[in-house]
Order: C-alpha cells, then structure tokens, then sequence
C-alpha cells in the first residue's frame, strides 16, 4: 500500500454514494480500494438493534451539498435503512438468561448480513453508577458479572456469523452531561473490580474483536490517549488482539492516540487527516510502524470475520421473524415487581381502561430510547434510534390480545390532574375518575424516558455544571423533558425540566371509590417503561399499592409485548438489573457534586467515583448513607431489591448446598426448585459471595456481597429440578478476588468465604448455602 492508501484507510470516509450499494448514501463507512481488493467496510450503531446505518436516502445528498442541512444530518436521518427496534439492552440484561441476549445478537447479526454491513457497535457494558444517567437503557444494569455475562452472549452471537462486536465505550463512560470534556477520576481498585471487569469478560470469554473508546478523559487522559488502559490493561494484560476504533468525534489529538493505541478513527479524517499524519511522521512524532500495526490490527479482525470474500450485496430483512424473537425478547426481560391481585388480567374483563399522560408517551405509543410523545421511532435519537417496518401502540395491543366484546378505553390526564381526555373527549379529571372506578382493570402507563446526550437532571444553566434540584429527581415518574438528549434546566428558554403529575394521579386512582367487587388496588396495574431503576414513592409500594410490571423500553412490539403479560399469555420471569430505592432514601439524595455532575475544573468538570466499590445494590447494603441498616429480611431503602421478580407461578426450593470441586478447585452451590403452582414458570437462582474481613485491609472497603453466578430453571406445574452453580475461582469476573493496587494484581484474601443462594439480593431472599477457607 501506498501512504495515501494507508492514510485513507486509517479513518472513516466523508458522506458518499456508494459505489457498491449507489442507492445509499453512506456516512459510516472507510472507503474501498478496489485495485487492492480491500472493500467498503460499513458499520452500523447499536446498541438495541441494527441502529442508524451505513444507508440513507440518496435524496439527502442534494440537501448536504447545497448547504441546506446540518452536517450531523446523514449520521440521524430518518431515511435510514430499516430494521427491527428490539427491546432495550437493560431489558435483556433484566432476563438473566445468556440464552436471550444470544437472541438479540441473532436478530441484530441476520438483519446487518441483509443490509450488508460488516461492524456492530456494541454492545455497551457501562455501568448504571447513576440511576438517572442517559444511556443506562442501551447497557446491562448495575453489576459488572451480569454486565458481562450478557455481553459475552451477546458479542458470540453476533462474531458467529461473520461481523465485527465492538464493547463500548472504554472505560467510566458513565454520564452524559458534559460527556466530550468530563475529566473522570477513578481509583485503579475500584476501574478493576467495577467498571473494567464486563469488558475483561468480553475479551477474554466473549473475544470480542474490537473497543471503542470513549468520549471521557479518564485519571488525566482522554479516553482515545489512554495508553495504561488501550495498551496496558487492554493487550499487555487482557492479550486483546482486536482494534480500537474512536467513538465519533472522540480523539482529541493526532500522536497521542496512535501511540496510545487507537487504530481507527470516526466518522471522518479530523485529526488524522494526511496533512497531520504527514507533518507528524515528517517531525518524527509518528512511525510508518504505528500507522501499519494500526491497519493490521483492522484487517486481521476483518480476515476473520470474512470480510474480504462476501461482495456488498443486500437482501430482503425478514421483518416478521424477526418481530416475533423481538416480542419474546421484550416479554423475557418483563419484570413484575407487584401483584395485589390485578394480573394477570381476568378473562371475564369486560372494559379496561388504558390511563396516561397526556404530555407523555407512555400510554400513546410504542417507547424506545429517545421516545418523544408525536415522534415516529426512528426519527433521530441517537445510537439506539432504529428505524423500524412497523411499531405496536399499547392500545392496539390490548385490543388485538383481547376478545372482540371486551372495550379498552383511553384516558389521558393533563399534567396538572385538572382534565382528561376520554377517547378524544375532554372531562374534568373528577369525572374521568367516575368511569375509570367502574372498570374491570385499569392498565397506567408511565416511565422515564431518556437519551444520549444528556442524563436525566435539572440544572441551573445550560453548562450543565451546577444542579437545581436533587441529583434524584430525575428518577421520579414525574420529571420529563421535551429534549432527553439536550441538558435540561429551570429557564423556560431551554430545554426546561417539567413534572408531570403522574405520582398524583395514580395515588388519586388508587384513592378512587371502585363501583366493582374489587378494590382499586386490586384491578390496578402500573406498567412501567424505563431507562433504568426509578425512586418509589412509599403509597405506591405494598398492599394498598397497584399491581407493578417493569416492561423497560419495548421497542416496536411493545403493545404486543406487553398486552402478552398483562393478560396472562406469558409468565413474567424477569429479574431486576438495578435496584429500585425508595424516594429520598436512594445513593443520588446523598451523592456529592464531587460524584456527580462534577466540579468546575478549569474550562472542564472533575467527577471522582469516591463510593469507590459502593454502587447499586452495593451502596444499600453497606449502609453508605446511614439510612439503610440492613436487618434479617430488608433494608429500609429498597423498594425492590438487585435480582428480585415473581411471577405467576410459585416456587419452592431445597436449603442450597455449598461443596468443593476437588478438580478445579473451586466449589458448587446446589439446590433443588420445585414449581408448586399449576402455571408453567421460570425461577432465577442467583448466588452471592461477601469476602472475609481481611479483604478490607487490601485497598477500599468490600460490600457486604457481590453477585457471582446465576442460572434461570424452567419448569413445568409441579415439576421440580436440580440447579447447580459453579465457582471458578481463575474466571475472567474474578469472583474470589480483590485488585490489590499495591502489588498490581489480583489477590484472593485469606479467610473465611460466605456463600449465599436465592432469588434476589435481598437478605430475605437470601439462604447460606454454606462457608470455604482460602
């Protein structure tokens, strides 16, 4: 190859037809040169389905040229080729079954060999350190194991059949406001046992074949410069063998990225164009080397996957395949976390009304990432915005599930609870509360939507630099945005944050006099469709609380999907990947400015991870606020525990039983589960580890547990079954050991270990399967 070849091929290309495919114009893609046989190569976003692509319409380039449009324009437009909108990746994550996010990978591999396309970024593997961070809905929850497990599968299926999986975004990419210029700090300890272990896993389980890195700087240095984790951790220690690519619009730089070891930059040359890599290798800052390790690193990764031997062909996608898994998809990731009574809807069900916000799309349509009440899915909204053949409302769900006698109504509220419309009639609320007490069920939708961009807070100006309101509030069912992606604030001349009234008005159709033989309670299921975790409010939880079903992000089937559940014909078998606190008791009501969103540092903000290893479930149970003193069957700040979920079978289970592998040296916890209901279900065993008291005194203090294995038991009406769990204590998650940063390695302490297995993290649920000494 020449320089210039080479040059060409080290970064994306600028928006062309392209020649291969002359219906699409192409902005995600580095140029073929056909005289050496090396083709197009074309990648698409993820990560919650063949996301904006590699092909829009050609129509659009007339537009670019003349001036006429934005120059993000070709990387969002609505144009783009079509595929299927699945189910968010917190929901995949919320199966606790591999065997799921291997069906999500499938769909998304079939569908990118029909568009031909050759690389998928994702899947993402950040962690949900903040409840309200804008991306939490395209990642795996909030435990690093879980993260890694599903990505693993998830990656496998997607490499198997010819394409490039690419782990994002490299690494503590964990919030959206000022994501291009947040300076991150994050001790090596808590990088290792947290936020690095779901892409160690991808590396080596998954053998992922390439990294993005991220948009953050981290300890110092720019994600895309980061020589201790591109070069250091990722192949000195982890032996990766793939590429890097940058996140669009990532490097800040020309030399220290090559160096450090970034192969490829997106979308287009800005800071390796020729010129700069001309004048770099002329002042001897730059090697012909480096330019030829960071091709190869490319290419080999591209002869694997078979790249070089397939023409660009397309064929046709088969939406209705497809469409199905997706459904089977969204109802394995449900999770119910409630029931007085009210699901599954009875069958004799007469009339349902489907209750909302009138400002909100919950109720109205069909939710993915970015979802805005009006907005088509696949009208611009970032990396998870898929274009889809068709999408589901709610309401066309329930009335396709439901007989032709029965009527579903839909009620839609104001926000300030003053009027309602009734299918396209306007009532005083007062009134419409009359005609929702007289119904058989009432299905109230509500969520937390969000996007990249931008996390789910209020803040005094636009800088995004000082809160206004609680770090908190942005879990509350009641906030909302009209722009998810821009950061909201106070001004009505922004992007200004608003509540919605949506905690009022269920607690006010709960409070409502029933005109039937069941309570309000009992007939009233919310149905939730979230980001990640929200705060609860106390009268919503219990007894006098409606029936709650967590259905995330459905994507296009999400009236189907969730019509399935709610009327019986799927069992809920998903489990929580997050924790759902109570509000004003949750780890944002006690979090610094120094944890988040940053101080002012100069022109950039420094957030520093000071909880350390105390995240998500972590932070409840170590007490961090002082709030929430564990006692044998709760904590007093939970609401919903890590792992918990029912269903509408019963279980039972054997005392689980803790016994050494002599072989691997490492140990098996065993148990049998029984379904002693009379409806075909699947239970979740998960098993839990707390480290003995010398683990402490190796670096940041343990949580009291971490999650180290799980495994999903499909059973029949009263069928029982053996679960076994294995601890490998060499696994690539680590599960006996701490990072001791001292000695840079991994350590096992000496001590006493305690093994626990059930169905959540929840003490209650929680049985001592038994003790081990290292």
């Amino acid at each position: 190859m020449t320089l210039d070849q080479k040059l060409q091929q080290l970064t994306g290309s600028t928006p062309e037809i392209l020649p291969e495919l002359p219906a699409c114009y192409g902005a995600r893609h580095v140029s073929g040169i056909k005289a050496l046989a090396i083709p197009t190569f074309r990648i698409t976003n993820g990560p919650v389905g063949v996301g904006q692509n590699d092909c829009i319409s050609t129509s659009v380039k007339a537009a670019m040229d003349g001036g006429k449009e934005p120059v993000w324009r070709p990387y969002t437009d609505p144009t783009s080729a079509q595929a299927t909108a699945l189910p968010s990746a917190m929901a995949v994550a919320a199966s606790f079954d591999p065997r799921v996010a291997a069906a999500f990978g499938g769909v998304i591999a079939r569908e990118m060999n029909n568009l031909a396309l050759h690389v998928f970024e994702a899947p993402g593997m950040n962690l949900a350190r903040l409840p309200i961070g804008g991306r939490n809905f395209e990642y795996y929850g909030e435990d690093p194991y879980l993260a890694g497990t599903m990505a693993v599968a998830e990656i496998k299926a997607v490499q198997s059949k010819g394409l490039i999986g690419m782990a994002k975004h490299f690494v503590a990419n964990e919030q959206e406001t000022n994501r291009m210029t947040i300076q991150e700090t994050v001790d090596e300890q808590t990088l290792r046992e947290l936020y690095l272990i779901p892409f160690e896993m991808s590396v080596k389980d998954g053998h992922v074949a390439a990294i993005m890195c991220s948009y953050n700087f981290l300890n110092g240095l720019q994600a895309c410069d980061n020589k201790p984790m591109l070069t250091q951790v990722l192949r000195d220690d982890w032996k990766f063998s793939g590429y890097v690519q940058s996140d669009f619009f990532a490097m800040k730089t020309t030399e220290a990225s090559l160096a450090a070891g970034t192969d490829h930059e997106m979308p287009t040359p800005l800071h390796w164009t020729p010129v700069k890599i001309r004048a770099a290798l002329k002042a001897g800052t730059i090697t012909q080397t480096e330019i030829d390790t960071a091709l190869e690193r490319r290419y080999t990764q591209m002869f694997k996957a078979g790249i070089f031997d397939r023409p660009l062909v397309q064929t046709p996608i088969d939406f209705v395949t497809n469409g199905k898994i997706a459904r089977e998809i969204g109802a394995s990731g449900a999770v119910l976390l409630q029931n007085n009574g009210a699901l599954p809807i009875a069958a004799t069900a007469k009339t349902i009304v489907l209750v909302g916000k009138a400002s909100q799309p919950y109720a109205q349509q069909a939710i993915t990432g970015g979802s805005i009440l009006g907005k088509w899915i696949g009208a611009g909204g970032g990396s998870s915005d898929v274009v889809p053949h068709y999408a589901v409302s709610p309401i066309e769900g329930l009335r396709g599930g439901l007989p032709e006698s029965a009527t579903v109504k839909l009620v839609l509220v104001d926000d300030d609870n003053a009027t309602a419309t009734i299918d396209g009639k306007s009532v005083p609320f007062d009134q419409a509360l009359v005609i929702i007490a007289k119904a058989d069920s009432i299905v109230i939708m509500a969520g937390t939507n969000s996007e990249e961009g931008a996390d789910r807070a209020t803040f005094a100006t636009a800088d995004g630099q000082k809160l206004a309101a609680l770090a908190s509030a942005g879990m509350s069912l009641d906030w909302y945005v009209a722009k998810p992606s821009k950061i909201a604030t106070v001004n009505p001349a922004d992007n200004q944050a608003k509540l919605s009234g949506t905690t009022a008005m269920i607690k006010a159709i709960l409070s409502a006099n029933s005109t039937t033989a069941a309570k309000m309670a009992q007939k009233t299921v919310l149905v939730l469709k979230d980001n990640a975790s929200i705060a609860m409010d106390p009268a919503l939880v219990g007894a006098q609380g409606p029936a709650i079903l967590e259905v995330w992000f459905p994507g296009q089937e999400d009236g189907n999907i969730t019509a399935d559940l709610l009327l019986g014909k799927v069992n809920p078998s998903g489990r929580l990947p997050v924790t759902f606190p109570i509000a004003g008791k949750t780890f944002l009501d006690a979090v610094t400015a120094q944890q988040y969103p940053g101080v002012p540092s100069g022109s950039k903000q420094t957030v520093i991870y000071s909880e350390k290893l105390a995240i998500g479930y972590r932070w409840y149970d170590a007490n961090v606020s002082g709030s929430c003193a564990v006692t044998a069957a709760s904590n007093p700040c939970v609401a919903f525990p890590f792992g918990h979920g029912l269903s509408y079978s019963r279980f039972t289970a054997t005392k689980p039983r803790l016994s050494p592998e002599a072989k691997s040296g490492g140990y098996r916890v065993s148990a049998t589960v029984k379904n002693s209901s009379q409806n075909a279900g699947r239970q979740v065993m998960q098993v839990y580890l707390s480290l003995p008291p010398s683990a402490d005194a190796l670096g940041a203090p343990q949580p009291p547990k971490r999650l180290i294995g799980f495994q999903h038991i499909d059973l029949a009406p009263g069928a029982s079954k053996a679960v076994e769990i294995t601890i490998d204590p060499a696994g690539s998650n680590h599960p006996l050991s701490v990072w001791n940063a001292a000695i840079k390695a991994w350590v096992i302490p000496k001590g006493r270990f305690t093994v626990w297995a059930g169905n959540s993290a929840s003490p209650g649920d929680l049985v001592k399967a038994g003790t081990f000494q290292r």
